[in-house]
């Protein structure tokens, strides 16, 4: 049994481990959506898979990683895991996410003994989907590219070439995708020497006795962040577009959450069955997005472990969009993404002094390529946009931050993206008149244009533009997300998630949402509403009909008798 002083400093050398495994990452990746927005996933894990210490990025993405191990030790056994291996796993329905979030991950040996994995996960460019980019219609997984069910890219340390060629004849850009495996290789490989290091110094004994230690403080943290949490059942609806097939029917997205003593229970069987589109999502990652939504509210300020989500127990229903099974599509993994703050909704019931507004409510992404005309080689670009977050009971939501489901992302700044591409960026600011009102108001999303510079395709995976961000305690919902074509033109056309061909000087603007507000927006402080209008987040005439504020356009002071008399005729109405 080690001390507690040990426990501690092998926490950290774990944590360090992880961190230098990102950092490895971001250092050797071809791909921007990795090293500049940080797409990714990274864990160091026991020998049953359980993750022990992480490198943020994606949140959904480790406790993914560990779903995945887990399932490719059901495949393959222990036994076939040896010193120097590096497998592949991209098979959804174990690897917890579409084909091109491919997983990779070592074992870690010491004296032919295992006793944990190194993990990385990232979004590659190609692996032969059926469309170059993303795919937003597959109805069939065969369509979706090529799978690898735990293969092995290294065999006791020797590149397996059988699989890389496979790789190299199956993807549209192998350079590119080969080399951002390779990272993915070498990050593993960190992990795997430093949690070895950690073994050498301190002794193989006290380096699992640290794992299990960490994992069981963990899960006596999470007991006691539940404690504190209000008890009950509530249930909440929301929806996404549509699947991509069916384009003018949502999907239902339906959750009921119990808190008790002993466990939170998210139960998600009473959402919709029979979706044709690949927004399925494969079980593992609604078990990952749920243990976000449980950490935010039982252990936001430590490192995830396994042990966290003991207390957690998801209920699906197979067949169902939130538990896919083979053969269902599953690529537009944007459920995932939007289905947390379908949790929150139900929270807001019962708990409306802890948990925020719905935020703008997705991730915005926007994905360009084609052949670039100065090179004449192929590019793919994409940058994740920010959105408003929703207000809370304490304080206004963040203005234009990233997404809740990526805490540790960045979008991709607009340098990187004039230079690599055939895109020039027109605008980008934020969004006035997004955020919905309250006494705290939702935080404001943003707006980015583009204007395409060569013949390319703009590919938008943007899900929430027909169901606007929702409030709690009387605030103001949040104006949702839209996508805008050619904005301004007679060719205008407003839409959300779409596969567009685009022609040299065609414009594509990205708007995203703002937050939900909390509380009736006539208390709101009348200083608070002069300041969003000298900002620029509230317009003049918004912060009169919205929170009956007379402010002078000129020096933003506020007209008191004016502001008065506002409040007093929507009170008397």
């Amino acid at each position: 049994m080690s001390d507690a002083i040990t426990i501690e400093v092998i926490r950290h050398g774990l944590l360090a481990a992880a961190e230098e495994t990102a950092r490895n990452l971001c250092r050797t990746a071809y791909n921007t959506v990795v090293y500049e927005i940080h797409d990714y996933g990274i864990g160091i894990h026991d020998a049953a898979g359980d993750v022990v210490a992480d490198a943020p990025g994606i949140a959904v993405f480790t406790r993914a990683n560990d779903y995945g191990i887990k399932k490719s030790l059901e495949f393959l056994g222990a036994a076939a895991m040896e010193p120097g291996d590096v497998f592949i796993l991209n098979y959804p329905y174990w690897s917890s996410a579409h084909t091109l979030d491919p997983l990779v991950f070592a074992p870690i040996h010491v004296d032919s003994e295992l006793i944990g994995f190194a993990s990385c996960r990232i979004h590659v460019l190609d692996l032969n989907q059926k469309d170059a980019g993303y795919v937003l219609d597959s109805t069939d997984a065969s369509q979706e590219g090529l799978v690898f069910p735990a293969s092995k890219l290294y065999r006791r340390g020797r590149r397996n070439d059988d699989v890389f060629n496979l790789i190299r004849f199956n993807s549209r850009m192998p350079e590119r995708t080969i080399g951002d495996v390779q990272a993915q290789v070498s990050a593993c490989t960190t992990g795997v020497r430093r949690t070895q290091d950690l073994a050498s110094k301190y002794g193989v004994p006290a380096l699992l006795a640290a794992m299990r230690e960490i994992n069981e403080h963990g899960e006596r943290l999470a007991r006691i962040g539940l404690a504190e949490l209000p008890k009950g059942t509530w249930s909440a609806v929301d929806f996404l577009d549509n699947d991509g097939i069916d384009l003018d029917k949502p999907v239902e997205l339906a959750v009921t959450v119990t808190v008790t003593d002993e466990e939170m229970v998210v139960d998600w069987t009473a959402s919709a069955r029979d979706v044709r589109g690949p927004i399925n999502l494969p079980v593992g990652q609604t078990h990952a997005l749920s243990s976000l939504i449980f950490k935010a509210l039982t252990t936001p300020d430590t490192p995830v472990v396994a042990g966290n989500f003991a207390p957690l127990r998801v209920i699906t229903e197979p067949g169902s969009v939130m538990h896919a099974v083979p053969p269902m599509p599953t690529f537009t993994l944007w459920t995932g993404l939007l289905a947390g703050e379908v949790i929150l909704k139900a929270l807001a019931h019962g708990m409306p002094e802890i948990v925020p507004a719905c935020s703008g409510g997705d991730v915005c992404s926007m994905m360009g390529l084609g052949v670039h005309p100065r090179t004449g080689k192929p590019w793919l670009e994409a940058t994740n946009e920010a959105v408003g977050f929703g207000a809370t009971a304490r304080a206004d939501g963040e203005d234009g931050i990233m997404h809740l489901s990526e805490p540790g992302c960045r979008n991709n700044p607009v340098e990187v993206l004039e230079t690599k591409s055939s895109m020039i960026i027109d605008h980008y600011g934020y969004r006035p008149d997004t955020a919905g009102p309250g006494k705290f108001r939702g935080g404001v999303g943003v707006s980015r244009g583009y204007r395409f510079t060569a013949p390319s395709t703009g590919i938008c995976l943007v899900y929430k533009t027909k169901s606007p961000p929702w409030s709690i305690n009387g605030g103001g919902e949040g104006e949702p997300n839209r996508i805008v074509l050619n904005a301004g033109t007679e060719h205008e056309r407003v839409q959300g998630g779409s596969y567009n061909l685009m022609s040299a000087g065609e414009t594509l603007t990205n708007d995203t949402g703002g937050g939900g507000g909390f509380g009736n927006p006539f208390e709101r402080d009348p200083q608070a509403v002069a300041r969003d209008v000298r900002n620029g987040f509230v317009s003049v005439a918004a912060a009169r009909k919205q929170y009956g504020v007379a402010v002078d356009p000129v020096d933003f002071t506020v007209d008191g008798p004016a502001t008065e008399a506002l409040r007093g005729e929507a009170g008397a109405s």
